[in-house]
């Protein structure tokens, strides 16, 4: 399925709305501008496995380039513009861009990338929302373009980067499928679109940056099934319950750290709004702490479903909500490959051991791209075809999954290995916190010390018994040696606009900021 299935059956129903600006895109314009770009990319001379890129804010002119590509055999980067400009022209290099379409919002980011002037022919730089210097606009060039049906349209994909919370950003590449955009569904429709009921019917909230794999995908599966995807600009929690009370949404997905700040609005706020309408909640990009998940079952009912898996696909592990009531903190057992957890000589772990996880496919599900030694970290040492993205776990006796933490934050601590995100899960559900993230910091005597940083609810105060509670709080529920040896607060935490805590990023304003 793809959206020309739908411009044929129901051609005025909305595909994408954007609240805040009132725009609709109905399926019928959809896929004309798709089409149009498509003939415009072909006259250039771009075509099957070629890459073009986004640089955006969630404009919803995004997805008629991404499914021009994806209906052409391209594969197409969505770029974080959040980067700098040196960071989005590494990109911009690195996947060979031949063409690229940018929002005036965010025209800061390929200001300075000296990927843009390479590309000579301003043909292959678009802009839409308002002038670009250096690109063509983008309602001109879809004026020019033909709208002549595409008579060859082989499935492409997108190759999207890492978000960089651990080092440099990779580039993704799956393999192209080598049939036809309307011969067979995409790997997420296929997975996820029959788990969670995603069909004509659904009606899916996206908070989320387009750029980040989970919206794009999320979204685009939505569109391939015939349902209506509602985008916000950013997340904001009130405006997000508003929506789903205005557009009765069915699916919804979500990080973690959303569903901490929806759940700390008051009382008053949150009744406020109908999310009766829901029928699937979906979260990941970090497990969820079992205490928050338990707290959004009982306020939306047993609608919450968590999976794990990764911008890489390496593999996907489901758990819905009753399961996550027996088996609380577990990311669920995989539906798409084997999973294994190794030691770190590679050898298979017991059940109840934490050690990496790895994912076992019937090949390598994907490279990064130009950097072969770091595919080959990504591959166990005996096994070319199990996969990894650096995460620890274990799992029980009935394979349900457990996550502890990525390899690259755990601290050791006197020779024990200690995962933060054990009391960062507690120190949550302290009503006076607000965020929090645990690191280690240097220690004379014991190497590393666990350091929790805490940003406060509004009314809360800073205080040497805030934070002694704090620490009584967390080692209520887990073993002394888990818990920060510390409370330090501060004003914010350095979170990446999809949800993540950015722990080096963390971790270097401490070390200049403290002694």
């Amino acid at each position: 399925m793809y959206p020309g299935t739908f411009a044929a059956t129901t051609p005025d129903k909305p595909a994408l709305i954007r609240p805040s600006t009132g725009e609709r895109v109905t399926y019928r314009e959809l896929t004309d501008n798709s089409t149009r770009i498509a003939n415009h990319l072909h006259d250039l001379g771009i075509g099957r496995g070629d890459t073009i890129a986004i640089v955006s804010d969630n404009d919803l002119r995004v997805f008629d380039v991404y499914w021009a590509a994806v209906r052409s055999g391209m594969y197409v980067t969505a770029v974080n513009h959040h980067l700098t400009p040196a960071e989005v022209n590494y990109i911009l290099d690195d996947c060979d861009a031949r063409a690229v379409f940018a929002s005036a919002a965010v025209a800061g980011a390929v200001s300075e990338a000296h990927r843009i002037e390479a590309l000579s022919d301003d043909s292959r730089r678009v802009a839409w929302g308002g002038p670009v210097d250096g690109f063509l606009d983008y309602p001109e060039v879809l004026a020019a373009a033909s709208d002549a049906p595409l008579t060859d349209q082989p499935r492409g994909a997108d190759m999207l980067y890492s978000s960089g919370t651990t080092g440099r950003p990779k580039g993704i590449k799956p393999s192209l499928p080598g049939v036809q955009v309307d011969e067979a569904p995409d790997l997420i429709s296929q997975v996820f679109g029959p788990v969670y009921g995603f069909g004509p019917d659904t009606v899916y909230l996206s908070p989320a940056p387009l750029y980040h794999a989970a919206p794009l995908r999320y979204c685009a599966m939505t569109n391939a099934l015939g349902g209506t995807v509602i985008v916000m600009d950013h997340f904001e929690p009130e405006t997000a319950l508003r929506y789903i009370d205005e557009y009765s949404v069915t699916h919804s997905q979500w990080v973690p750290t959303m569903f901490v700040r929806m759940l700390k609005l008051p009382d008053g706020v949150r009744d406020r709004y109908d999310v009766s309408s829901m029928k699937v909640a979906i979260h990941a990009a970090a497990p969820c702490p079992a205490e928050v998940k338990r707290r959004m079952i009982d306020w939306w009912g047993p609608v919450i479903n968590e999976y794990y898996a990764a911008t890489e696909a390496a593999g996907v592990t489901l758990i819905g909500s009753a399961d996550s009531s027996t088996h609380p903190g577990s990311v669920g057992r995989a539906v798409l490959g084997v999973v294994h957890i190794c030691g770190p000589d590679g050898e298979p772990l017991p059940a109840g051991e934490v050690g990496t996880v790895y994912f076992e496919r019937d090949e390598m599900p994907f490279v990064y791209h130009n950097d072969p030694s770091k595919t080959a970290q990504a591959q166990h040492p005996g096994h070319a075809n199990w996969a990894t993205t650096g995460d620890l776990g274990y799992v029980d006796d009935e394979g349900f999954l457990y996550l502890t933490d990525r390899q690259a934050f755990t601290i050791i601590s006197g020779g024990v290995n200690i995962y933060p995100q054990e009391s960062e899960n507690v120190l949550i559900n302290h009503p006076a916190v607000y965020d929090v993230g645990v690191i280690g910091l240097p220690d004379d005597d014991l190497g590393e010390r666990p350091v929790g940083f805490v940003q406060l609810v509004d009314g809360a105060e800073a205080s040497d018994r805030l934070a002694a509670e704090l620490v009584d709080f967390a080692k209520a529920e887990l073993a002394s040696f888990k818990v920060p040896k510390e409370i330090r607060f501060v004003d914010d935490l350095p979170r990446t606009p999809t949800g993540k805590l950015v722990k080096g990023e963390l971790r270097k304003r401490v070390l200049e900021s403290f002694s």
